[in-house]
């Protein structure tokens, strides 16, 4: 399979389009706090991970797709710099009604509140670079689920990234800026993860999904605009936190996987490495690296039977991936399993072509390909199986493939 990288092929910051409920929330709420209009709107969108789970950080193979859920950053110069506080970036988010100052003139390090980590991280990365941001005013709206797997946290550092290239004047290469995002989320939110999120919200294309060679930060595009098949998002509301130390577990797991076997990383590995090994791993080290072998291979096979649009074979790559999470990574929940098993209850039958969790896992969402025709009745079915199984409630959305981060024009948005 050749890759052909759309980061050298990036579309320009353009004011058409954009998510415009939460453009104009976001800007409704600039004017109300700071009495003005913003000079920029900046969007970065959330994704769904089709197949490819905890192989990012292993050097392997991931095919997201990023969602039309956005987080929007507005915002604007604030030249009221002479008081005590001095220079700083005021930023407000809309979804929690809290503020912070983030002083300008001394190294940002991580602090309370804690959602404002990803913001610090971000500003700290462009003062890393010397392109040092003015005093600014900033306003964050969201679309993107927290706390559901889809990335919500990744949408909110490139959507800052955006808005601080226009504020500062620079333009990144869109592979320094998902790094740029990643070390923010390493450094100032204590979650370890790999590349994916911040690629697929930099590099989100409205034609498809993105396979990523994770080792070599290569990304191709998947064509995925059938008509006739849609992808459901339904989220457990059952939240996790990756920085409780399960994700740092597993990825420490995986490290030591990939020394037993004198390999860089699980990217090198092969399943029949990983069997005639039996006698050397700890049980669950072995688990953890059967995984990721067998995901790696799933992945690759489920990007060409997309692109072939042999979607019962990308379902069925989807449940086997799932069991494989489930199992041998170990980071499915009771509520995720029953959707799984729900979709698989319905099968092709009902409209149901295959689903999976998606994300880190311990909560979140599961992603279902599913008929068009069938996506109400597969939705309805699913909510309330759910609900009568866990007492829970489900709330599901539908996601087409949708662009990547781009700055959206104030006057444009209304």
């Amino acid at each position: 399979m050749s890759f052909v990288s759309l980061a050298d092929q990036v579309r320009p910051s353009a004011s058409d389009g954009g998510p415009t409920p939460t453009v104009r929330a976001a800007q409704a709420a600039f004017a109300d706090r700071f009495g003005k209009a913003p000079q920029w709107l900046a969007a970065a969108p959330g994704r769904v991970n089709l197949i490819g789970e905890h192989t990012d950080y292993n050097g392997g193979f991931v095919l997201p797709m990023a969602i039309d859920r956005y987080a929007i950053v507005a915002a604007a110069i604030n030249d009221d710099t002479r008081g005590p506080s001095g220079p700083r970036v005021r930023v407000h988010s809309t979804a929690l009604e809290t503020s912070v100052d983030l002083p300008l003139d001394a190294a940002l390090a991580p602090g309370e509140p804690t959602w404002a980590n990803y913001v610090r991280g971000v500003v700290r990365g462009f003062q890393r670079r010397g392109f040092d941001p003015p005093s600014l005013d900033v306003v964050i709206a969201s679309a993107v689920p927290l706390g559901g797997g889809l990335s919500s946290s990744a949408a909110l550092e490139v959507a800052t990234a955006t808005m601080l290239e226009a504020a500062t004047g620079t333009t990144l290469d869109p592979r320094e800026k998902a790094r740029l995002c990643r070390q923010a989320e390493h450094e100032f939110a204590g979650v370890p993860c790999g590349l994916m999120d911040q690629l697929a919200s930099v590099l989100g294309d409205e034609a498809g999904a993105l396979l990523i060679d994770c080792q070599f930060e290569i990304v191709r595009l998947v064509p995925f605009a059938d008509p006739n098949v849609s992808v459901l998002i339904c989220n457990t509301n059952i939240k996790h936190a990756l920085a409780d130390g399960a994700y740092s577990r597993r990825r420490a797991e995986c490290a030591e996987a990939a020394r037993q076997l004198g390999v860089p990383t699980l990217r090198d590995a092969t399943p029949e490495m990983v069997d005639e090994a039996r006698g050397i791993f700890d049980p669950v080290v072995r688990r953890r690296a059967r995984h990721v072998v067998t995901e790696n291979a799933r992945t690759l096979d489920a990007a060409l039977h997309l692109e072939a649009r042999d979607f019962a074979s990308v379902g069925a790559l989807m449940y086997e991936s799932h069991r494989s999470l489930r199992d041998d990574f170990e980071v499915s929940c009771p509520e995720l399993d029953v959707l799984v098993d729900v979709a698989g209850e319905i099968g092709d039958a009902g409209g149901v072509l295959g689903a999976r969790m998606t994300g880190g896992g311990f909560g979140g969402c599961t992603v279902s390909l599913v008929r068009t025709r069938r996506v109400a009745a597969v939705a309805e079915r699913l909510a309330s199986e759910y609900k009568r199984r866990t007492g829970c409630t489900l709330t599901h959305f539908v996601s087409g493939p949708a662009r990547g981060a781009h700055l959206i024009t104030p006057t444009d948005a209304s």
